[in-house]
């Protein structure tokens, strides 16, 4: 029975080396062709980065990560100027956003005058007409940023301490 037994496990590994050297000659090596139209297929799928968005300041760009917290947000528009602040908060990186806002800024016209980096960052940024301050927070689970917006003084002299 030892015999018979040993026979059998013989012939169920060589039907199985059989079964599998049939599989693998079958299969199609890639060509290189199929390799570029997948690379083309990968370049024309839709991109499912978020899309940044411009909110009440038409030059000011914001992750689209950011959600506005319209209870501490106060924007108000007039035909001449849009001013005011909005709240907004998402789980964004720190160094991401200082990052993102250095970039996008400038592409928007606006100058980096100053900056403070530390566990609270605050970035100054000005344009002919415009100031602005962005404040970015970051708490234990996401990243708070209030962005403020003001028309600049028509003197350079006007100011709180007059003399």
């Amino acid at each position: 029975m030892t015999d018979l037994r040993r026979f059998r496990v013989l012939v169920g590994i060589s039907a199985l080396l059989f079964v599998f050297a049939v599989v693998a000659g079958c299969a199609k090596p890639k060509s290189s062709s199929t390799a570029i139209e997948e690379a083309e297929y990968a370049a024309t799928e839709p991109d499912d980065t978020p899309t940044p968005l411009y909110y009440d300041f038409d030059d000011v760009l914001i992750p689209s990560e950011l959600k506005v917290d319209k209870k501490r947000s106060f924007v108000y528009h007039t035909d001449e100027f849009t001013a005011g602040v909005l709240v907004l908060s998402g789980r964004v990186e720190l160094n991401s956003l200082i990052r993102f806002f250095d970039s996008n800024m400038a592409k928007d016209n606006w100058r980096l005058n100053s900056s403070f980096k530390s566990p609270r960052t605050i970035l100054f940024f000005t344009k002919a007409n415009r100031s602005c301050i962005i404040n970015i927070t970051e708490q234990r689970f996401d990243t708070e940023v209030e962005i403020w917006v003001a028309p600049s003084t028509a003197t350079k002299d006007e100011g709180l301490l007059l003399k």
